[in-house]
């Protein structure tokens, strides 16, 4: 079964790009535009994977990986944090929250699909 990668991200040409690189890859993908809306959606069927943008509108990526990193059943999901915030002290504050890895925008795309099976590699099993 393939793995699943879900997207929270608010700027639809990242979100397609993203999608089209990452199904391209084999990933079974999923995209929400806010941070309710991810933590809605990984409530219903956590994924192997979340790519979790900092500024996304409601709930910020900051808050939505604290909630994560809090509840015992998405402690251990892998996050990659993609975002245009690149400042030091915003990767640090990710790390300190408990993101896996920190990705700043522009990407390259055969970096970030490496990036991405490696997490995939080194997470426990979410699944249950």
């Amino acid at each position: 079964m393939a793995s699943r990668i879900l997207i929270a991200e608010d700027e639809p040409f990242i979100v397609e790009s993203l999608r089209f690189l990452l199904s391209h890859e084999g990933y079974d993908v999923q995209a929400v535009g806010d941070g309710e809306e991810a933590l809605a959606a990984i409530s219903r069927q956590l994924p192997d994977l979340l790519i979790l943008d900092a500024m996304i509108p409601s709930t910020s990526g900051f808050e939505v990986l604290a909630k994560l990193r809090a509840a015992p059943g998405s402690k251990s999901l892998p996050v990659m944090v993609l975002t245009a915030k690149g400042q030091a002290a915003d990767r640090q504050r990710m790390l300190d929250l408990g993101a896996d890895d920190f990705v700043t925008k522009p990407y390259g795309n055969k970096d970030l699909v490496q990036r991405v099976q490696q997490l995939l590699k080194q997470a426990r099993p979410v699944r249950s």
